[in-house]
């Protein structure tokens, strides 16, 4: 009886075995693996436990000649038990050995929010679960708990997650938020008060910017530079080395930066507002975050007004509302012409990403896009003329 299977995609072979792997089985499960592995030529070997209920010392020397055979290898899908005999020989050391995690459901639920690496649902009044786009990779979730910590440590109301858990082949990490709504709900339940939002909006990213950081947070600065050379073929010469001369300007600064900050990346929990959603957490100058902020509120809505709406859950125009507010309300104290050379210096950043965005997706091969970028060239080049920093 065939005591191991397996499957094998884009190079990944996982070997599910069955049963105890003791001395009794041990030798088979090897044989049957070692010919698995001759029969199909792969890139990584995954072996899942999760029908494995016990391994002996003669299943241990079999896992351990497998990581001698391919250092990437790693053991997942392992229960209480049998990780707690991992553990305690010194195997999680040695190599990667990741838990059976609870597995959830999220059909059905609503999506509260959305970004490049991950959708956040509602699973229930008091759960939210973020879902990651990357079935594979269970070090960005780990990264992202990690992160996590370190801004609650720092002060910053974050909501930090308290499991991970498998949701069909991906990974989800799920957070505790008693009765909570996003910010992105409540200024939809109650539009009259968007000012007094916009300032707990404001108020809440002066925080997180009040925070420095060590150089353990990435440093934003490579991605501007990669903005640049990905928008490189729709500039001219000329603005290149004038972008280039404005980003080497921007120097070193360990402020704490989120990213990814709107609306649905803040839930209000009892008056609260608690910040979700910490993979893109950075330490930079902060005109990068209000470059996003414009891009996702303004910039990109000029270039389709559903994808806007769709994304933030608000109408275009309340999206473009609150970029109008938001800038006094977040350099409360400063005079109008400091303000508005932010802004310009925010907008010629983001009308950057939106050309990069189009000329990386091919859109410069359609009419449409073609229109985008050219608008958005436009804005640039006009921008290019009086920006003399992107420093704030």
């Amino acid at each position: 009886m065939q005591a191991t299977t397996f499957e094998i995609n884009d190079g990944l072979l996982k070997i599910f075995p069955h049963g105890n792997i003791d001395t009794a089985t041990a030798p088979q499960i090897e044989k049957e693996i070692e010919t698995i592995k001759e029969e199909n030529p792969h890139e990584r070997t995954v072996l899942d436990l999760g029908d494995v209920s016990y391994v002996s010392s003669s299943g241990l020397r079999v896992v351990l000649r497998l990581k001698k055979a391919e250092p990437d290898f790693s053991v997942t899908e392992v229960s209480s038990e049998v990780y707690e005999i991992f553990e305690m020989t010194g195997f999680t050391e040695m190599m990667t050995v990741e838990k059976a995690m609870r597995r959830l459901s999220v059909d059905g639920c609503q999506v509260i929010g959305q970004g490049a690496k991950g959708i956040v649902y509602r699973w229930s009044p008091d759960i939210i679960v973020k879902v990651y786009k990357n079935k594979e990779d269970i070090k960005a979730v780990s990264k992202e708990r990690e992160l996590a910590r370190k801004a609650f440590i720092l002060g910053v109301p974050t909501a930090i997650p308290y499991d991970i858990v498998r949701v069909g082949d991906s990974y989800g990490s799920v957070f505790e938020l008693l009765a909570a709504k996003s910010l992105s709900e409540t200024i939809t339940g109650d539009p009259e008060n968007l000012e007094k939002y916009v300032g707990i909006y404001a108020d809440l990213l002066r925080q997180i910017h009040s925070v420095e950081v060590d150089e353990s947070i990435p440093d934003i600065r490579s991605k501007g530079a990669q903005w640049l050379d990905e928008a490189g073929p729709a500039l001219t010469e000329d603005e290149k080395t004038k972008i280039r001369v404005l980003l080497d300007g921007i120097g070193e600064s360990n402020t704490l930066l989120h990213c990814d900050y709107h609306t649905n990346n803040i839930m209000m929990q009892g008056g609260e507002a608690i910040l979700i959603d910490m993979d893109t957490l950075s330490r930079g100058n902060p005109i990068y975050e209000i470059a996003n902020i414009y891009t996702a509120y303004v910039a990109f809505g000029e270039e389709d007004p559903d994808m806007v709406e769709k994304f933030m859950g608000l109408p275009f125009e309340t999206c473009k509302k609150i970029w109008e507010l938001f800038l006094p309300a977040y350099f409360a104290g400063k005079d109008s012409s400091y303000i508005n050379k932010a802004a310009d210096a925010a907008m010629l950043l983001a009308y950057l990403r939106v050309i990069r965005h189009n000329v990386r997706r091919g859109n410069d091969k359609t009419e449409k896009g073609r229109a985008v970028i050219e608008n958005a060239h436009g804005r640039l080049s006009d921008l290019l003329g009086r920006v003399e920093s992107l420093s704030i």
